[in-house]
């Protein structure tokens, strides 16, 4: 059985401090610049991301090949794991690297107690790892409803969340 922490020479580790300025100079190269511009940025500003479900991987050299964060939101009194970013070094994509993050993130997560996980993106990418349009909840404008996806992480869990999703602060 393959260790889950590796794929093909790719090592799966939960971003450290030390990691931070490197994520954010993947995160630059791979979205336009005023990404923080963008809606989900909004509920991310002045919360901590769920740090079990920060995961980086890196090649056997240790270069960073690609990275995930995740952050807590709230959709009514539903708890709300938010993906994303998720990005891939452009040197590395189309070697698996994304969907390793992705599984990661989701194992983790269930692990962890999650019922669901929401992001902004292309269905027709993220439906192969379950997700669907969540009809009935919105993201702060102007985001397209098309485009904001869910996944149960257990029977039922989006059964009657709807509504704005709001940032998770204490």
């Amino acid at each position: 059985m393959k260790d889950p922490m590796q794929q093909s020479a790719m090592t799966l580790a939960v971003e450290g401090a030390q990691d931070w300025w490197e994520v954010e100079a993947l995160y630059d190269l791979c979205f336009a610049p005023g990404r923080s511009a963008l809606s989900s940025y909004r509920l991310r500003e002045g919360v901590d991301p769920i740090a079990g479900l920060c995961l980086t991987a890196r090649d056997n050299d240790g270069i960073l090949a690609g990275a995930v964060r995740n952050w807590p939101v709230r959709i009514g009194n539903a708890d709300v794991v938010l993906l994303g970013p998720i990005a891939v070094h452009p040197t590395r994509q189309g070697e698996g690297v994304g969907s390793f993050l992705m599984q990661a993130c989701l194992g983790r997560a269930r692990d962890g107690g999650w019922a669901r996980i929401m992001l902004v993106g292309d269905a027709p990418y993220y439906q192969r790892y379950g997700f669907e349009v969540l009809n009935g909840v919105a993201m702060p404008p102007p985001t397209n409803p098309q485009r904001v996806l869910g996944i149960a992480l257990r029977d039922g869990a989006w059964d009657g969340v709807t509504g704005a999703v709001a940032a998770a602060r204490d």
